[in-house]
């Protein structure tokens, strides 16, 4: 079983409610300040679950500069009033910085009960798997 310390518990309900605000901010037609404030609870977060110094090194990683800077730049147009195109450049940092994970994310929601059944449909899987980069062992 997976035990969180007290500041990992708020940084996981941080990180979920920044996920929150942004996807309500992309529906509410790119609102900049839906959008700021999920930016800003993510980071939050992200610095609480896995600590300050962790942070700071897997943002300044040399295979990560790239998706730091379009993140961080997405981040300053979003809080400059230019929302549509901070998310488009935003998306692509989080592509380039959390890109790896998507394989595993769909590996877990193939295991959900609702979910599972329609990721592994014949006709969306293939899409899905190519879509997250997941490697498919031939049978």
């Amino acid at each position: 079983m997976l035990w969180l310390s007290e500041l990992q518990k708020f940084g996981v309900f941080f990180t979920a409610s920044g996920v929150v605000l942004f996807i309500v901010g992309i529906l509410a037609f790119f609102d900049s300040a839906l959008l700021a404030m999920g930016n800003v609870l993510f980071v939050i977060g992200l610095v609480l679950i896995i600590g300050p110094h962790k942070t700071l090194y897997f943002f300044t990683r040399p295979q990560k500069i790239r998706g730091s800077l379009c993140f961080l730049s997405g981040i300053v147009l979003i809080l400059m009033k230019h929302s549509f195109f901070g998310f488009i450049i935003e998306s692509f940092g989080i592509l380039g910085l959390f890109g790896e994970f998507f394989a595993t994310m769909v590996q877990f929601l193939r295991s959900l009960p609702y979910i599972g059944p329609v990721l592994s449909n014949p006709v969306i899987g293939p899409v899905i798997d190519k879509l997250a980069g997941v490697r498919v062992l031939p049978v």
